[in-house]
């Protein structure tokens, strides 16, 4: 039985020095694999943001006094709100809401300094284009918060001496300051790794059909099993490098924390990464062509770990049947994962169910690999 397990490590370690002599040859499998998910988790890192500034808002003064424009003034000095200057009334600003100029407009009534003055609620209306909910409610909450700021300026120590009787004092943990980089860094790391892991071993068996090397596969002593890790192990050394670095560039590049453990963090890639190397391997070889098996690889690598790992939409507000169906994607485990480790210091005692969902779709893929892959010509 040694000699028998012994054996077979040969075969595979012959199996994955073979693969990786075809690695070596070939570099633009290594800038696939190691440069473009840095280059992508770059570009998406700057560019994809929740966080929002210099939004153009108009003003609508009535009023013409220097209270209202003190009111303008205070709205718009931070740079959050970015001063685009004045309309002339309603209409105008809903013009400019048309054109994409604007995006708010502050509605200043007549007889607002009188009121101000005179110590009366003073209505302030504010027009919002309301076609980004995302960008209408930053809106409206850096409006709001404003607002208030200039009203406690206005009522000066009178508003201190009437201290309500219950206080609400918020403390914001994990991500204090809101960035929106440390909750999509992790995200796209999981999005870019299952789309790389799937195209690396998609294009292997298709490969060996295509070049017509299979017989020679197939003449040789070695079993299914052994051709499925063999190829999947160069690949997976790869796979890891390439984790590590995305990790690595996210930190240094997003300031993004790591809060708990690193092996836990390696543990968590590694098996996603033999899990989404597994069905790219399963696509090849029931593919057996090149381009079918990118195709195939990208689809059903892509679309699922964007939409359905809770990268950026949440899983809760899914419907019922997308939410069981999220249950079969790794990267929905690894994403959430990630977060748990590098944000919140979560070890393995919170985190196993996820590290053992990405080991059962691992072994599931492989089996059904090594199932599929039979060794005969037609």
């Amino acid at each position: 039985m040694r000699e028998r397990i012994r054996r077979s490590l040969v075969r595979i370690g012959a199996m994955a020095g073979k693969e990786a002599r075809h690695v070596v040859r070939d570099p633009r499998t290594l800038y696939m694999s190691l440069g473009m998910p840095v280059v992508m988790l770059f570009l998406f890192g700057y560019g994809l943001s929740f966080d929002l500034d210099h939004i153009p808002v108009a003003a609508i003064d009535q009023d013409r006094t220097a209270a209202s424009r003190e009111l303008i003034r205070a709205l718009t000095v931070s740079g959050e709100l970015e001063y685009a200057g004045e309309a002339a009334d309603p209409a105008a600003a809903l013009s400019g809401f048309r054109k994409g100029a604007l995006v708010g407009a502050v509605v200043v009534d007549r007889g607002y300094a009188r009121d101000v003055l005179a110590g009366k609620r003073v209505p302030v209306q504010l027009l919002v284009d309301g076609g980004d909910p995302n960008v209408a409610n930053q809106v409206l909450a850096k409006a709001d918060a404003l607002v208030r700021a200039e009203t406690r300026r206005l009522a000066g120590p009178d508003l201190a001496a009437q201290a309500p009787p219950v206080q609400v004092q918020v403390y914001t943990r994990y991500n204090p300051e809101g960035r929106s980089a440390l909750f999509l860094v992790p995200g796209l790391a999981a999005y870019l790794m299952a789309i790389t892991a799937v195209l690396l071993t998609a294009l292997t068996v298709a490969g060996e059909w295509e070049r017509g090397s299979m017989e020679q596969l197939f003449a040789s002593p070695i079993g299914r099993l052994e051709i499925v890790l063999g190829k999947l192990l160069p690949y997976l050394v790869i796979g890891l490098l390439e984790f590590l670095l995305v990790v690595a560039f996210g930190m240094t590049a997003f300031d993004l924390p790591l809060r708990g453990s690193g092996l836990v963090l390696t543990l968590l890639g590694f098996t996603f990464l033999v899990g989404m190397l597994g069905q790219g391997l399963l696509v090849s070889v029931i593919a057996k062509n090149q381009t079918v098996a990118t195709q195939a690889g990208m689809l059903s690598s892509l679309l699922p770990s964007l939409l359905l790992s809770g990268m950026i939409f949440p899983l809760e507000n899914m419907p019922l049947p997308l939410r069981a169906l999220s249950r079969v994607i790794p990267a929905r485990y690894l994403v959430h994962g990630l977060r748990g480790v590098l944000l919140k210091g979560n070890g393995l005692a919170l985190l196993w169910p996820d590290l053992l969902a990405q080991v059962l779709f691992a072994a599931a893929v492989i089996a059904l690999a090594t199932l599929r892959f039979r060794r005969r010509l037609a």
